[in-house]
């Protein structure tokens, strides 16, 4: 066997020992009688598919295809509120933007979603910003957050325009504290499965008022997330399943109308450089 190392560009086997066939701890599949490439019945996590058709809701199986248990009552409860409240970003945030431009620019309605979930996925009020504040979060929560919003303040960077952050999912928007975001966890916290995160947070958030800075919906996605016992790599997945049923509204309902129902900009708003 040679020792000689590889000329640069030179391909070379690793000898990796895949394993022989794929394994998931998920989904259990019995195979049909008349044909083995087909499910006879299917279970998650141990659960009959068909049982949880009958006595479950959709926010219970998601619970339970990314915990590997169903919701106790409270947090289905806390969870099924949360979905509901992150259901539409809005037609100012700039997933739902990319939306209506695919719907209106005539986009394949099978693109609409995906186009928007691409955007949603962003550091900027997106998924990203979620799995950032759901780290933030875990490395903190043992901390005063008083403490913390003082220490966040003093070494955060503020532009002369512009939002700033004290924190990944705190700080402004548009100038100002976002009054949605706040009255949300209001609600959110008079509820029997409210945690340790979501008063953390709310704390942290009280802290940074004075500065015009509160809470954004990523942070309020990432406490629930926590309280819910969700690890932070699922934060982004969670954010953009939440989020889709409005986006892909917004796309649907300018799918049918012409391109002129979307501003443009006119030509004197156009510099061409030479």
């Amino acid at each position: 066997m040679s020792t000689d190392k590889p000329s640069r560009g030179q391909i070379q086997s690793r000898n990796e020992p895949f394993t022989a066939r794929t394994a998931t701890r998920i989904c259990e599949e019995a195979p049909s009688t008349e044909n083995p490439y087909l499910s006879q019945t299917c279970r998650y996590h141990g659960y009959e598919l068909g049982e949880l058709m009958q006595k479950r809701s959709f926010v219970d199986v998601l619970f339970l295809l990314l915990r590997g248990e169903l919701p106790t009552t409270e947090q289905g409860q806390l969870f099924e509120s949360l979905l509901i409240g992150l259901s539409n970003p809005g037609p100012r945030h700039a997933a739902t933007r990319a939306a209506m431009n695919a719907g209106v620019g005539k986009t394949d309605p099978a693109h609409i979603l995906p186009i928007a979930l691409s955007v949603l996925g962003g550091d900027h009020l997106g998924g990203g910003e979620v799995t950032a504040a759901m780290s933030f979060l875990r490395r903190q929560r043992n901390k005063d957050p008083q403490s913390v919003a003082a220490e966040r303040l003093a070494a955060c960077a503020r532009l002369a325009e512009g939002d700033w952050r004290a924190a990944p999912g705190f700080g402004s928007r548009f100038g100002g504290i976002d009054p949605m975001p706040r009255s949300m966890v209001e609600r959110l916290q008079a509820l029997p499965g409210a945690g340790e995160a979501l008063d953390w947070g709310s704390r942290f958030a009280k802290a940074l008022k004075a500065e015009q800075g509160g809470w954004l919906m990523p942070a309020v996605a990432a406490v629930v997330f926590l309280d819910l016992g969700f690890h932070p790599r699922a934060g982004a997945g969670l954010f953009q399943i939440a989020a889709a049923p409005g986006l892909l509204a917004h796309g649907l309902e300018l799918a049918n109308q012409p391109r002129t129902a979307m501003p443009f900009p006119d030509d004197d708003h156009y510099f061409i450089e030479e």
